[in-house]
């Protein structure tokens, strides 16, 4: 390990700026970077998802450059416009901060500090003998969870009907919701901002048991099959913390502020993707800077890691399990540094191969897709990118079949054994393409129609005639300053025993409705504050590790 890697990681500490500044902004830059810009270009600047930031890749480029990347943004990428967020003295600052950053103290994860953030809310006994059924829907099961980003909220809805049933504050950026697949009355989300929610579904207005502050900067959460256990996945502290799943007490940390990564350095790693299977007493975890999967023994006195598998890539992120014969024995983890799924097989604890995705594809499969096409007579899988518009389909021996050109690079493909299609967004094509949803086929493996949403009027086309299938009245949005807002939509969710999958308008505010066997277009659940991830419960008790 070099020196330069040990000060900057372990040992040294954070400044704002150098001084050399000298604009007029008042802005919290380190704030900023930690709340807009840490999730992607990570806590040490060191890059993820986004670039690596730090001086001796930044340091003598040209500022002016760089602050109007942070302004306008990057196109075909994910690195998103700050106009609204920023002024021109604020980029100029946060440019000044990032090429004078000294580097900052990195914690260690503890079992006593996440302890010390352990809260327990309500009597859950006490609710489990009072309400035995759900009291606000005909099955707990009937309820999907909405995640609203900027309010720091989760949201209830009736999944059969779109009725909004209960919100609930749970942390800053709210980014993965489970429920708990053995007993579905219980659920749980994690913010970025480190903060685990425990609810009661069959209680009026979904009352929260308990909440764990696992963290300051989190990602990943999953729930052992057996319902026994949740395991939570830190950015900041790095590692990974294993919780009661009936309470949240916490169990067991897996620091992960020594590592090694691909290249044989040793230094800190986050976890980014948090996997149960059903195929064993197992839960992975991947170590986003490392290139390693992790996988613990549940089942086992002091819950040890029974299986290290390295050398997946560079910057893990997301992933998902194999559905059909011997589901959730294999985890496709996505590595969006070296374009690759990594192919994780549980029985053999070993890295069975890697699926190239594309030239700076960046692969990124959210819930990710796996189903049987009947042509072929195979299971097969797929996943979007985000840098590339295209869809990336591998059959049960893991080649690649098919690469289907999309309009823009996406976050998530999704589908049922209700429809006939990959619903595969286009969120990072820019505001030309951003409110499209691709509908592939998935017998035929073809673009099969479009949905587009726009300001005044959605459209269902087939791509081929460009003749409109279906056709819907939108209401127009308007941003604060009055300008009409072309609608970014995202994540499809089935719902309602199938019969609905819905889309997130995140710029909007609103859930779009749509018939899964066709894409016409049903409703909008309307007043919601950034929807980002829906979270069936239904559907998800039947796919493996969501």
């Amino acid at each position: 390990m070099k020196l330069h890697k040990i000060l900057i990681s372990v040992a040294a500490f954070a400044v704002v700026s150098s001084g050399l500044y000298a604009g007029t902004s008042d802005m919290d830059v380190e704030k900023m970077f930690e709340k807009e810009c840490q999730g992607c270009h990570g806590p040490n600047h060191e890059g993820g998802v986004g670039s690596d930031l730090r001086p001796g890749i930044i340091g003598k480029k040209n500022s002016y450059t760089l602050s109007e990347t942070i302004i306008g943004g990057r196109a075909g990428t994910a690195m998103p416009p700050f106009a609204e967020k920023m002024t021109k003295d604020d980029a100029d600052k946060m440019v000044d901060y990032l090429q004078h950053f000294k580097g900052k103290k990195m914690t260690v994860l503890t079992l006593d500090s996440v302890k010390a953030g352990w809260k327990p809310l309500n009597d859950r006994m006490e609710f489990f003998k009072k309400y035995p059924q759900a009291v606000d829907v005909k099955k707990n099961t009937d309820i999907c969870f909405v995640t609203e980003r900027d309010a720091a909220r989760v949201v209830f809805l009736d999944g059969t009907t779109g009725k909004l049933l209960s919100r609930h504050p749970a942390g800053f950026a709210v980014h993965v919701t489970v429920t708990n697949k053995r007993q579905p009355r219980y659920a749980y989300s994690i913010s970025r901002s480190g903060l685990v929610t425990m609810f009661d579904l069959n209680s009026p207005g979904q009352q929260k048991i308990a909440e764990c502050q696992v963290g300051t900067d989190s990602r990943g959460l999953a729930v052992s099959p057996d319902g026994k256990y949740l395991m939570a996945g830190n950015y900041v502290p790095g590692g990974a913390v294993l919780m009661d799943a009936m309470t949240l007490e916490p169990l067991k940390v897996y620091p992960t502020s020594s590592v090694i990564d691909t290249d044989g350095n040793i230094g800190s790693s986050r976890v980014a993707g948090v996997y149960d299977t059903p195929y064993g007493p197992y839960i992975a975890f991947a170590l986003k800077d490392a290139g390693h999967v992790y996988i613990v023994d549940y089942s086992k006195p002091n819950f040890p890691i029974v299986g290290d598998i390295p050398n997946i890539g560079k910057i893990l992120h997301d992933g998902f399990l194999n559905e059909g014969k011997e589901i959730g024995r294999y985890l496709f983890q996505a590595s969006q540094g070296s374009d690759v799924m990594g192919v994780v097989d549980f029985k053999t604890k070993s890295l069975v191969t890697k699926i190239y995705t594309g030239p700076s594809a960046k692969p990124h499969p959210g819930q990710g897709s796996s189903w049987f096409n009947e042509r072929l007579g195979q299971q097969l899988g797929a996943t979007v990118n985000m840098n590339l518009g295209q869809v990336t389909i591998w059959d049960d021996n893991f080649d690649v079949i098919r690469q289907i050109p999309t309009a823009g690079g996406g976050l998530f493909i999704g589908t049922s054994e209700h429809t006939p299609f990959l619903w595969a967004d286009n969120v990072l094509g820019g505001p030309a393409n951003w409110n499209k949803i691709y509908l592939i086929n998935k017998q035929t493996l073809d673009v099969d129609r479009i949905l587009t949403v726009g300001t005044e009027e959605g459209t269902i086309t087939d791509p081929v005639s460009h003749k409109a299938l279906y056709k819907w009245k939108v209401p127009t949005v308007k941003d604060d300053k009055g300008e009409v807002v072309v609608p970014r939509i995202l994540h499809a969710e089935p719902a309602n025993h199938g019969h609905w999958t819905m889309v997130s308008e995140w710029n909007a505010g609103r859930i779009g409705i749509y018939e899964a066997k066709t894409g016409k277009f049903v409703k909008y659940i309307k007043g919601l504050t950034t929807p980002t991830f829906t979270y069936s419960i239904e559907h998800r008790q039947t796919v493996p590790g969501a």
